[in-house]
Parts: structure tokens; sequence; C-alpha cells
């Protein structure tokens, strides 16, 4: 087992980091994303109900990746003013409150405005506990921890349409509303009875505040036009993963059992993979999992076309979830990387806006090239533009990641010991 030596409590090994915490963080991170689970199949038939047309209902489900985009640099001024702990409890309450209107209040405006706030607390909630983690784990072991908060996100959103359908089949489609608000209060409630770790004590403290948005974009203009963009891409392009399968399934004709189990052997794939892809990253560098994410994603999305039965779209979906799964974290663990430790959290939170404008923008691409062209065009060159994220990375990443190389990991490893 890896170690890591912490100048004032000595060696620390992952388990025991992870075991520190994961009541402040992995924990609270799965549980909250159970409700974000619950909430999301029912989105647009919630809609339906109350008289949305199918664009209407089509566009309360973009809602919460809205309120995500416009919540992201405010969330940076709500977490230096109160602490990362104390913005995931706020993030927590005002959710509840956003489901309580989704739940009882029968009106698509109120659907439409709750679904924005949920979203902007979701980005609070997520940038706090991306930065948090980054203030308490040492660099050695950070890929592990923020890997593992990404399988903890993925693993409550697995869990979350489990828990909703048996609400449903209970008390209706609404009651889906009522899990997510128990998760949230639940998440509010495990982030109250625990208390802050303390920071990492291999490198100096972050310097909170101190800056305003425009100045941090100013003083690493370079870094966003270049990095920044190749994250745009790579979320644009997994989102797009969530878009095509199931058209390209409906495409060649597959029915609605097939296609969901499909994506289920698929996602269980993905959600093995997180642990091993932060272990990947903190002994071999950012890019050895990086380049092959996006590598895999790309050539998978490329060879999507080319599947005309179930078997074959199968196989293509494990191999773009091979892909997503062995890059969990990687965004985030890139973000700690490339972030200065005078206003990080404002710095996060412009990185945390170009991941997100990619996630919102990623269904329109293939969807735009279909429009003039045909879908199978439209997912090709999603694919050709996850082979361009893969070479973006591999050219900025190691400009902004000590941790970039295997080279840089013995170099950082050897200048510990020489700490030490």
């Amino acid at each position: 087992m890896t170690e890591t030596r912490d100048p004032v409590t000595g060696p620390e090994t992952a388990a025991a980091v992870l075991r520190r915490i994961a009541p402040s963080a992995l924990l609270p991170a799965l549980v909250y994303e159970i409700g974000n689970g619950a909430i999301a199949p029912i989105i647009a038939l919630v809609a339906l109900a109350e008289g949305a047309s199918t664009a209407v209902a089509g566009l309360m489900l973009s809602m919460l990746g809205i309120g995500r985009i416009l919540g992201d640099v405010p969330a940076a001024r709500l977490a230096d003013r109160l602490g990362d702990r104390r913005a995931m409890v706020c993030a927590s309450t005002v959710t509840a409150a956003g489901l309580a209107v989704c739940w009882a209040v029968p009106s698509i405006v109120a659907l439409a405005l709750a679904l924005l706030v949920i979203g902007a607390c979701n980005a609070t909630f997520y940038l706090a506990r991306q930065t948090y983690i980054s203030d308490v784990v040492s660099i050695e072991l950070r890929a592990r921890a923020l890997s593992t908060l990404a399988g903890s996100h993925r693993i409550g959103l697995f869990i979350g349409p489990f828990l909703g359908a048996a609400a449903i089949a209970v008390w209706g489609t609404r009651a889906a509303f009522g899990v997510a608000i128990l998760s949230t209060v639940a998440t509010g409630v495990l982030l109250l009875l625990v208390p802050d770790q303390e920071h990492a004590g291999d490198r100096p403290p972050a310097h909170r505040g101190g800056g305003s948005t425009t100045a941090m974009y100013r003083a690493h203009q370079q870094l966003f036009w270049t990095l920044g963009l190749a994250v745009l891409a790579v979320g644009a392009v997994r989102a797009a993963r969530q878009t095509v399968l199931p058209l390209w399934a409906e495409h060649i004709g597959l029915d609605a059992a097939t296609t969901s189990l499909v994506f289920g052997v698929a996602n269980a794939v993905d959600m093995s993979l997180f642990y091993p892809s932060g272990h990947v990253m903190d002994r071999l560098g950012r890019l050895a999992v990086a380049v092959p994410s996006m590598t895999l994603l790309g050539v998978g999305m490329m060879l999507l076309p080319l599947s005309h039965d179930a078997l074959l779209l199968g196989v293509i979906a494990v191999v773009m979830s091979i892909g997503n799964g062995i890059g969990s974290g990687i965004m985030m663990t890139l973000g700690a990387d490339a972030a200065p430790a005078r206003g990080r959290t404002t710095f996060l939170a412009i990185w945390r806006l170009l991941s997100d404008s990619g996630n919102a923008l990623g269904p329109l691409v293939p969807a735009a090239v279909a429009a003039t062209a045909t879908l199978a065009v439209g997912v090709s060159v999603t694919g050709l533009l996850g082979l361009a994220a893969a070479a973006g990375l591999a050219r900025w990443v190691p400009r902004h990641s000590t941790y970039a190389t295997p080279a840089m990991v013995r170099a950082h490893h050897a200048t510990i010991r020489r700490g030490g």
C-alpha cells in the first residue's frame, strides 16, 4: 500500500486517507447524488403531466445543467466566505427546499425555477467538495481521493433511480422528489455532525479569496485557452456519450429493454474503475489515464456507426465505458494540480465552468451535425472531438501539472524524500 508522509502526523496510507475523508466528503457526496439520481428519470415526465410540450419537457431536463453553469462562479465566493463544509451544508439545505417546490407546486414555471436553483446548489456542492479534498489530502494521494469522490458520485447516481422507482410504485411519480429531499437532508446532517479535517501538511495552506474572477482569468488566460479548452472538449464528449448511445440503439431498432440492459452493463463497468484510475494517476502520472481515457471514448464513438445489433453495440458501449471509467476524477485532479494557492477556489470555479459548459454543449454536437448530415456522421464527428481532446491533454497537461508523467512523479517523490 502506498504511503505518504505528512510532516506533522507521519506516514499515512491511501486506505487511511480514504477512511479519514469518508465521513466528511465521500459519504455525503454519495448520499447527495442519490437525490440527483432519483429525480433524473422523472423531470420530463412531471413536466409532461403538467401539460408541457415535448420540447418544453426537454428544456426542463437542461435546467439543472444551466443552473450549474450560472452557479459555478458565485459558488466560489460562497465557499470562500463560509468554508467548504458549511457551503455544502447550505447547498444541501437550499436543494431540499427546491425539491419541495418541485414536489408540491403544480406549475411548469415553478419547476423550471426550482431546477435552476437546484443546479446552482449542485455547482456549490461540487466545487466545495473538490476544494475540500484538494486541501486536506496530500498531493501524492490526490488522484486516488478525487477518483474515489468521482466513484461516490457514480454510485449515488446509480442507486438513486432504483430508490426513486420504489417510491413511485407506492406513492406516484412525484414521490421521487421525496426520496431526493430525504437524501439531501441526510447529506446536510452528515456534514453537520463531522468535524473539518486538518489541511495537508505537504504544502502551504491555500489562500482564500483575495481576487476577482476576472483577475483570476487574466492571470491564467493562456492556461484557460489551452488546457481549459481541452477540458471543455472532455466534458462535451462525456456528455454526448449519454446521448448518442440511446439514439443509435433506437436507430438500429433495439427495444427499450435491450437498450436499458446495454446501459446497465456499461455503467457497471464504468463504476468499477474509479479506484484503479486514481492509483494509476498517482503512480504513473495524469497522462497515463487522461490520454487513454479520451482515446477510447473517441474511438468508441467513431466505431458506433458500425454496430447493427445489440451484441456489437454492447461491446462498443463497454469500450466507451472503460474510457469514461478510467478517467474518473481526472478533470478534478488536473484542476487541483493547476490551481494556484492564492485564490484556488476562484480558479476551480472557472475550471468547473469550462467543464460544465462542455457538458451542456456535448449533446448538441451530434444533434447539430445530424441535422445537416446523418446521425452516423454526427456521432463520428463527436468521436473526432474526443481524439482532439486527447491530443490537447497530451500537449498541455505537462505544462500545468507537476504530476503529468512518470518522470515528474519520480521527481516529486524525490523532492518529498529530500524534504523529509
